[in-house]
């Protein structure tokens, strides 16, 4: 007889009869909750937002029919996708007492706004109110649900490095590669990009002036076409802003009209000097280690603090918010670790950092929905 003993396993506890009931719906939520992406994805795709906008702000569902040049016959089931997608916040409807839901009037919740094609001009769209449908598209991409269906296979795996991300051992290379994956997909990652870095901009700039009077140079790393540097310029005359990303996006920025410089380069190999540098949601994009390079690099560039030199940052800090807003951290948490090698960090994770790349001190200096404005000090 063995001498060994087997682990006893401590008995199960049984749910009362309101917690049975509790656990069977929070089943259906958690294993379902990719229908409600793709939901929103045949939303976007069908232009449901546009057509509600150009019916002039509310709709019924035998104009959306029309609007959408749908078959007839699919109105039941329109009804039933307009009416996941008003319990989740996307779209608001009005049914005036006891109507039926067909005859439900539909609007836009501030979600959908940012899903319509053209919505904004002019001065919105300086104050960061993007069109976001890209984002929704690349996240809901047949590339994107792969890698993630490939997660537990890449838990499993010892032979993928460390900085690997399950995107890349499913589809062979990295987001972004300069080999894309598919040409598509790049075009929808690197406008989804832009956008969510522009987005809310102005909201920015309105709530943390402090952070930007007084600098007189700044260079936006990974800046993009420009916008976001265009609007500091624009709320910030006295600063000469420089926009910094790769070759192929400088390429396609808007002509440089004096207000705003573009160069191309990498911020890996170099950044220009500036009295600030300003890093919008880049940081999460790289591993800890790519970080304190770029962040080496940004050192380079600016002067002491005693001159105004620092980094802004632009960023996730997981552990401030709560609720909803923590639970969108923690879901773009784990969009990073599926699709690329980086990660949204706590405070304590950022200090780590900012003290391996040699900065003496930061400060949070905002809190912005489910991003943070940081200023790093060298």
């Amino acid at each position: 007889m063995s001498s060994s003993t087997t682990p006893i396993s401590p008995q199960l506890v049984s749910p009362t009869d309101d917690e049975l009931l509790q656990a069977q719906a929070n089943l259906w939520r958690h294993s379902l909750y990719y229908l409600t992406s793709m939901a929103l994805r045949c939303a976007v795709k069908l232009g449901i937002p546009t057509a509600i906008h150009r019916l002039g702000g509310n709709a019924t569902l035998p104009a959306l029919i029309t609007a959408l040049s749908l078959p007839p016959a699919k109105l039941p089931f329109l009804c039933r996708l307009m009416r996941l997608l008003v319990s989740s916040g996307v779209f608001t409807t009005e049914r005036g007492g006891a109507a039926a839901e067909a005859e439900a009037v539909y609007g836009l919740a501030p979600l959908s706004l940012f899903l319509v094609d053209g919505a904004f001009t002019g001065s919105e769209v300086d104050d960061g109110h993007t069109n976001q449908s890209a984002f929704v598209l690349a996240a809901t991409s047949a590339h994107y649900v792969e890698a993630a269906l490939g997660l537990d296979d890449w838990f499993m795996k010892d032979n993928v490095p460390a900085a690997a991300s399950p995107f890349e051992a499913v589809h062979g290379a990295p987001l972004l590669h300069e080999t894309p994956v598919d040409a598509e997909l790049n075009r929808l990652v690197s406008e989804a990009l832009v956008s969510q870095n522009h987005m809310g901009i102005g909201l920015a700039l309105r709530e943390s002036r402090r952070v930007f009077e007084g600098l007189e140079s700044l260079v936006d790393c990974g800046g993009g076409d420009g916008a976001a540097a265009r609007a500091i310029v624009r709320a910030f005359p006295g600063i000469k802003c420089t926009v910094l990303d790769l070759p192929q996006v400088i390429g396609t920025a808007p002509v440089a009209d004096g207000a705003v410089d573009y160069v191309a380069g990498d911020m890996f190999s170099y950044i220009p000097p500036a009295q600030a540098v300003l890093l919008k949601y880049v940081l999460s994009h790289w591993s800890d280690d790519d970080c304190v390079k770029i962040l080496a690099q940004c050192k380079k560039a600016i002067p002491s603090r005693e001159a105004g030199g620092k980094v802004i940052i632009k960023d996730v800090v997981v552990g401030i918010s709560s609720g909803l807003m923590l639970e969108a951290e923690l879901l773009m948490d784990m969009a990073m670790m599926v699709m690329t090698s980086g990660r949204e960090r706590d405070e304590q994770e950022w200090r780590e950092i900012f003290t391996n790349a040699g900065f003496s001190d930061y400060k949070i200096m905002n809190k912005l929905g489910a991003r943070c404005v940081i200023d790093v000090y060298p």
